[in-house]
């Protein structure tokens, strides 16, 4: 009987040991971050901070891929127009919002305001798909920064802790709109990044909105593809955009 008696409280202990395993490991997941449990093909919740043209094509062809998407606006009454056709997935709201709701951001506004955009929020672990272009004289003094540190750099500066992708910034919305999903080899997309996980959510994106994702190389190669670089405007198929870096 005590042989019986101790191997039942053996049995016990082994249980309350695996029970106890399997709640750490439930809470262990629970803790993870929500892109790594979308690793099994779930849609991203994505914030478009700035609703002009490129932010919303891109963001459109996202919503029609069954991804949710915020966009955001100053005043997002304003974005109605745009949403409504759009249906339940998409939503408007401001850019605190977009970046309290988002696994993943899509910067689509005039490189002047990205300074103040920086304020509006917790960048910290984001995901951020950089969009935007430094343009002269648009956006004021800060081209002279963007030219003398990258437009990557000046970018990761004003959106502190964010994990910054530069793409979708190498042509323009009609080029977007009008080569999604087409027909044989898809659109090139370049994209430019130092963080490889970014880098791979970055890229599962791209290829939602109907392209093809070159990657270029650190966040420093994006000058490659910015207004100026050879790269810019390089709309062909991923070989053809290969074949012209390697130039």
């Amino acid at each position: 009987m005590a042989q019986i008696r101790d191997d039942f409280r053996i049995c016990q202990a082994r249980r309350r040991v695996l029970v106890m395993g399997a709640v750490g490991a439930l809470g262990a997941m629970a803790g993870m971050p929500a892109l790594a449990q979308k690793a099994g093909g779930g849609k991203s919740r994505i914030g478009v901070i700035g609703s002009g043209r490129i932010g919303g094509t891109i963001g459109g062809l996202w919503v029609k891929a069954g991804h949710p998407v915020m966009f955001s606006s100053r005043h997002p009454e304003s974005l109605k127009p745009m949403i409504d056709p759009l249906g339940p997935l998409a939503q408007a709201g401001t850019v605190a919002q977009a970046l309290a709701f988002a696994d993943v951001l899509l910067l689509a506004v005039p490189y002047g305001a990205v300074p103040d955009v920086g304020k509006q929020g917790t960048w910290q672990g984001k995901i951020v798909l950089d969009a935007t272009n430094a343009v002269s004289p648009r956006d004021g003094a800060i081209v002279e920064e963007v030219k003398a540190n990258g437009i990557g750099a000046t970018t990761a500066k004003y959106l502190p802790g964010a994990r910054i992708v530069r793409v979708f910034n190498f042509t323009s919305a009609g080029d977007f709109a009008r080569e999604s999903h087409r027909k044989g080899a898809p659109m090139a997309v370049p994209m430019a990044g130092n963080d490889a996980a970014a880098l791979t959510v970055a890229a599962q994106l791209v290829r939602d909105a109907g392209f093809e994702p070159v990657v270029v190389g650190g966040l420093s190669s994006a000058e490659r593809f910015a207004p100026g670089g050879k790269l810019f405007h390089q709309v062909g198929t991923a070989d053809e955009f290969r074949r012209a870096m390697a130039q």
